[in-house]
């Protein structure tokens, strides 16, 4: 029993990050999920009919706390709070029910675009979502764990599954995302602010990511204008970064390193043949998977 319970650890783990944003929160949250399990007595596991189960209700309880926890320490954190990003072969598939057709896939599910929107849902309507939408729980189990009926979590489900449709819904294709990424790239190689605005949507917003321990900017950066000045601005003050293209969920993205050290990751939304959001995640802390 205890190697089949080890080999639960992975599929925990993908489901924690995914209502916590963080790999270094999600293994904090299935440690504390193993150790619930095994301050069990003897005769309490073994009144435990599917532990693959029990352990995935008292992960979700976890997350559900931690996420309730999350707006003070977001209060606290120095500058814009990203999603942490994750490398394109980070494994993510894991065994689930048949899925609606409008149903999130696994792999989607771990986009940056994707992961600030469930970042907007409430807790509960992200517990909620990622466990019934992406790992296909019953809302009967789902209510047990956010302490409301099968009614209300229904509803929370639907609340998040419309956010996040409407996201979807103005999502280029990966094809479209990663031709314009790599136009977005041959503008911004070249220096020139007007080649660089041809890619970017009037309405682009930059976010970037330092957590307080390297320089980022503290607020977005709005507009073309704004925002493509500042992307050929950054050169200036890292002469020596050197920007690969990585595969990531989301298609295309940039890491920037550093003497061989990932110093920034930068990845695109798309929508249509315009950047409308980009995303730049500097903290060293979350680039450990880089």
């Amino acid at each position: 029993m205890g190697e089949e319970l080890e080999r639960e650890r992975r599929s925990l783990t993908l489901l924690a990050y995914r209502m916590l944003g963080t790999v270094a929160d999600a293994e904090d949250a299935v440690q504390e999920t193993y150790v619930r399990w095994y301050r069990l007595t003897s005769s309490e596991r073994q009144a435990i009919r599917n532990p693959a189960a029990w352990l995935t209700r008292v992960v979700g309880r976890v997350c559900l706390d931690i996420l309730g926890s999350a707006r003070s320490r977001r209060e606290r954190y120095v500058g814009e709070w990203l999603p942490e990003p994750i490398p394109g072969e980070w494994p993510v598939t894991v065994t689930a029910s048949a899925d609606p057709l409008d149903r999130v896939t696994l792999d989607e599910s771990v986009s940056m675009a994707l992961m600030i929107v469930l970042d907007s849902l409430t807790p509960a309507e992200r517990v909620a979502f990622v466990l019934h939408d992406v790992f296909a729980v019953p809302f009967a189990d789902i209510a047990e764990i956010v302490g409301r009926s099968t009614d209300a979590v229904r509803q929370l489900a639907s609340q998040g599954r419309r956010r996040v449709r409407d996201r979807r819904a103005g999502l280029a294709t990966r094809e479209r995302h990663d031709a314009v990424a790599q136009a977005f790239a041959a503008a911004a190689a070249t220096g020139e602010l007007g080649r660089l605005i041809t890619v970017l949507d009037p309405d682009v917003v930059l976010r970037s990511d330092g957590g307080g321990r390297v320089s980022a900017a503290r607020r977005p950066v709005f507009g073309a204008d704004r925002v493509g000045r500042f992307l050929l601005g950054a050169p200036r003050l890292s002469p020596d970064r050197v920007l690969t293209p990585v595969t990531t969920p989301d298609g295309i993205a940039f890491l920037g390193t550093v003497d061989g050290r990932p110093d920034a990751l930068i990845s695109l939304t798309v929508s249509g043949d315009r950047v409308t959001e980009v995303h730049i995640v500097r903290n060293p802390d979350k680039l450990t998977l880089w």
